[in-house]
């Protein structure tokens, strides 16, 4: 339905690293495109590093990651949820940051009992015992400066009065506000781009959105009295960085 409002006439089911390819050089069924936008696996996020600069890219995503800060008000069992939830990704990191071990330890046992309940746990265990991390810091203050440190994908507060942290959280790719939101609605339904800045890149990246297909072009038009304003300077430092051909340029529009 999405790809019918916006008027989608043509839909390729290829997918991998070979379909970046088909895209940024085209084939007999695919045409060449100039921007390749979306996620993939560590394949699709090569494939598009390499061709960078044959076509455009959105950026280089994952893995998955997800970073819980957790109040004495939490509830363990969505917390550990939604830990689960990334771990189940390939590679997907899940971090916990609370203020207390007792939460600490009652989320972790959460986990363990819910990882058993998984019908495939391996992968989630898995990442949970080579890239799962618990910080126990001493407040909020603290919580927030770790997180901003990090800049996580996905950032959950399961913190009382949520809404009012929100001035001091300026990198995350997306924030999860209150137990009764969770990641899950953010990667299907609840409406902003799931192709959001991971591995940290949230400290200078935005969530895919709609300036990525917008194209901007600088316009420069000069009366004659602004030239002999401006041009002098511009002069001046062509002929600093020894570029003659630059200053005559400014030089014979001057004379």
């Amino acid at each position: 339905m999405a790809a019918d409002i916006a008027g989608v006439d043509r839909i390729f089911s290829v997918g991998g690293a070979q379909a970046i390819a088909a895209l940024a050089f085209g084939t007999e069924i695919i045409p060449a495109v100039d921007k390749i936008c979306g996620p993939g696996n560590i394949f699709v996020t090569l494939a598009k590093k390499l061709l960078y600069g044959v076509v455009g890219i959105d950026g280089l995503f994952g893995p998955s990651e997800v970073l819980i800060i957790a109040d004495q008000t939490a509830n363990p069992a969505y917390c550990a949820a939604d830990l689960l939830a990334q771990a189940e990704h390939s590679l997907g990191l899940a971090v916990l940051v609370t203020f207390s071990k007792e939460m600490a330890a009652a989320i972790v046992a959460e986990t363990e009992r819910q990882l058993t309940d998984l019908p495939r746990p391996d992968l989630a265990r898995q990442s949970l015992e080579e890239r799962g991390v618990v910080a126990v810091v001493s407040d909020m203050d603290e919580a927030i400066e770790l997180s901003n440190l990090y800049a996580p994908e996905h950032l959950c507060l399961m913190v009382k009065g949520a809404d009012s942290y929100l001035d001091g959280i300026y990198n995350a790719g997306c924030i999860v506000i209150g137990e009764e939101a969770t990641v899950v609605p953010g990667d299907y339904v609840a409406g902003p781009s799931h192709v959001l800045p991971t591995g940290g890149t949230a400290r200078f990246g935005s969530p895919l959105n709609v300036t990525d297909f917008i194209k901007l072009t600088s316009l420069i038009s000069l009366d004659e009295v602004t030239l002999k304003k401006l041009g002098p300077a511009a002069r001046t430092l062509a002929e600093a960085e020894g570029l003659d051909a630059h200053a005559k340029a400014v030089q014979k529009r001057l004379e």
